[in-house]
């Protein structure tokens, strides 16, 4: 194959574009892995994700999942508290699809340094992968006709999107988000938590005996001003915010604070040139739903680029088909984080008995539970055909 096709060019070597630039290379494409930032600058990020079945299901198929395994945090509950209404709901691997129980868990935390530093030796040993990282990236103009594909990966900022004038929908949340890592006393390891709270969702994710990654949702400017407290002072305000029995220790890294926004490109795809990841959409991080949703673009890409029909035809038809696949999944999970954020950040009467109405029927059916969290860990495509195993 790869004698009779042009180099993929694929502009971000984060999560997404080095995962995908890994898979396309195990089935012999040729890879140009572009990034302004050296290996080190991109494993350095202090951040984790929360990773759910549709990512360990990808990670297994390209080899991965057993070398993470490692450093992967799984949580066997996941507890949804609206501190509006206190009231609260559990969900256990129980409630997961019958496919997926086997793991035992409802999802996994990986850190970003972890994950990297594996993507990076893997394309580092990899044959037909060519990098070009911080000072060899090549930031002159370069035209499409040049490649076989050009995959745009990098991130919501794209200059990519941006040279090639691909139409862009963008709306500022009034909310911003705060993460940090922090480490708690006598706390269960393997339990999460999601609070919704009016001034906007707060997530405690584990990373580990008793670390974990606090994501803080509120207005931007609080969130700049506790990201610039001094380490007392920010244990102190989260101390305030944190679900009862919750004591944080140690703040172990420095906490950082970013705008939040949903952004969604009508058309992912123009001619040759695809979309993939952040450069392509973005959402609320309630829920975790970010890096699952981006490798649920890389994966939909694998199968099209490593189908019999294209391996005949060639890459043609593909960025039309990959728009065109990706279109529910992204349109659903953008507009059910943003009406998960609007609905618990609103205390109008209606609202509120909405929201009691559903988390009792959270509390009470477990179909509903099931069909909520398939949709959360697989993806609500999965809801209208048979999950993959």
């Amino acid at each position: 194959m790869t004698g009779r096709l042009a180099p993929i060019r694929i502009n971000g070597a984060g999560p997404t574009g080095s995962l995908l630039a890994l898979g396309l290379a195990n089935f012999g494409y040729p890879i140009h892995l572009y990034d302004p930032l050296s290996a080190n600058q991109i494993c350095s990020r202090s951040r984790a994700y929360a990773l759910t079945h549709s990512s360990r299901r990808l990670l297994t198929r390209l080899g991965l999942w057993d070398e993470l395994a490692l450093f992967l945090s799984p949580f066997k509950t996941l507890r949804l508290e609206d501190r509006g209404i206190n009231q609260f709901v559990s969900y256990t691997y129980l409630d997961l699809h019958p496919e997926n129980r086997s793991s035992l868990s409802v999802g996994w935390i990986l850190d970003h340094c972890f994950l990297m530093k594996l993507l990076m030796s893997r394309l580092e040993r990899s044959s037909q992968v060519t990098l070009f990282l911080g000072e060899a990236a090549d930031q002159s103009p370069f035209t499409s006709d040049d490649f076989g594909l050009v995959i745009a990966a990098d991130g919501p900022r794209s200059p990519t999107r941006a040279h090639f004038k691909f139409p862009w929908w963008s709306h500022s949340y009034s909310q911003g988000c705060l993460t940090a890592k922090v480490r708690f006393r006598d706390i269960d390891p393997e339990k999460a938590f999601e609070c919704f709270r009016p001034e906007g969702p707060l997530a405690i994710l584990p990373l580990g005996n008793t670390d974990f990654q606090v994501v803080w949702s509120a207005s931007l400017h609080r969130c700049r001003q506790l990201a610039g407290l001094e380490t007392s002072a920010f244990l102190d305000q989260l101390c305030t915010i944190l679900p009862n029995g919750l004591e944080p220790d140690v703040l172990l890294d420095s906490p950082a604070a970013f705008p939040l926004e949903i952004s969604f490109a009508p058309k992912l795809h123009q001619q040759n040139v695809v979309l993939v990841g952040e450069s392509g959409h973005r959402c609320h991080p309630v829920g975790g739903q970010g890096l699952n949703l981006c490798w649920r673009d890389v994966e939909t890409l694998l199968q099209l680029m490593t189908s019999a029909s294209c391996v005949r035809r060639g890459l043609k038809a593909v960025p039309g088909r990959y728009s065109r696949l990706r279109f529910f999944d992204l349109l659903t999970v953008g507009l059910a984080t943003d009406l998960l954020v609007r609905l618990f950040s609103n205390r109008q009467s209606a609202f509120l008995l909405v929201r009691r109405l559903g988390l009792f029927m959270l509390k009470h059916s477990p179909l509903f539970r099931r069909v909520s969290l398939q949709a959360m860990s697989d993806g609500p495509s999965t809801l209208l055909q048979k999950l993959p195993k």
